[in-house]
């Protein structure tokens, strides 16, 4: 069995991942996929399943307002959860059915989360308050993941459409310039239009987006991940009084994300969907 080393480990990481991984879960992530690698027989479907079993321990102890024990082994899980990707791209066992497999135990991780801090504070207080702040975490949660594949196809949708026409023009444009040719001598050039200059704001953009980059941060700081991680790990060692506000407001900045992003898919298909007629101009020479 080959022997990896940590750099073999570190290459299987995302080239940009939220900013909660790279911090505080890949420096344990990546030593902890060292170990299994070269320790273990483990598969990436198993980490994935024992990711969810630490989930559902996670759950029980929510449940029964062991908060500090169940941000503990949710943070555990969502690690596992990490190093089933590192040992899938390490070892080039990754299949569809895995990538399935980890999106359901996600989903279900939530779920049982979100219910086990409504029940265990419920049972507690009788604050029908925790039952609402339950049903909303697994409902803006749900929504992100629904929402991000239907995001996702349109994109690809677009796009298709997209490279269909431009091939479609570059084959009428071929024509009429054998045709042109063929009755004139003039020869045409193309010339790209020149670009306007930057604006300030946004060279000072590109340039966050580039040291971000080099970081291996995306630009969205609001995910599911870091959504995740404040409601099940940060509240719950922040104590009962930080679980209603810090989860009211962790839902409302994922949904303020989930609408930069539809605005962004949204320009993007009037891009695709109007082109531009003057992106280039003739010049006969």
């Amino acid at each position: 069995m080959r022997t990896y080393s940590l750099d073999d480990v570190y290459s299987t990481r995302k080239r940009r991942d939220s900013w909660w991984t790279v911090y505080f879960v890949d420096p344990v992530a990546c030593r902890a996929a060292l170990l299994v690698a070269n320790r273990t027989r483990l598969t990436p479907n198993q980490l994935t399943v024992l990711s969810l079993v630490l989930g559902m321990v996670s759950a029980t102890f929510f449940a029964m307002d062991q908060l500090t024990a169940g941000a503990v082994m949710f943070y555990l899980s969502f690690m596992v959860d990490c190093l089933d990707g590192k040992i899938a791209r390490l070892k080039g066992s990754g299949t569809p059915f895995g990538l399935w497999l980890d999106y359901l135990g996600d989903r279900i991780r939530v779920v049982f989360c979100a219910t086990g801090l409504a029940y265990g504070q419920y049972a507690i207080t009788g604050d029908v308050g925790y039952v609402v702040m339950g049903a909303a975490l697994a409902v803006v949660d749900l929504f992100r993941y629904v929402n991000a594949p239907q995001m996702r196809r349109v994109r690809e949708t677009v796009r298709a459409e997209a490279e269909a026409e431009a091939e479609a023009e570059a084959e009428t444009e071929a024509e009429a310039d054998g045709a042109g040719r063929a009755e004139d001598d003039e020869v045409e050039v193309w010339v790209p239009r020149q670009r306007p200059p930057l604006s300030r704001r946004r060279r000072l953009s590109r340039r966050i987006n580039k040291a971000m980059a080099r970081r291996r941060i995306r630009t969205h700081l609001i995910s599911g991940i870091e959504f995740h991680a404040a409601v099940f790990v940060v509240a719950p060692l922040l104590g009962t009084v930080a679980l209603i506000p810090i989860s009211a407001v962790a839902s409302v900045l994922l949904l303020a994300n989930e609408v930069v992003l539809v605005r962004r898919m949204w320009l993007f298909t009037r891009k695709h969907r109007a082109p531009s007629k003057g992106s280039r101009e003739h010049v006969l020479v």
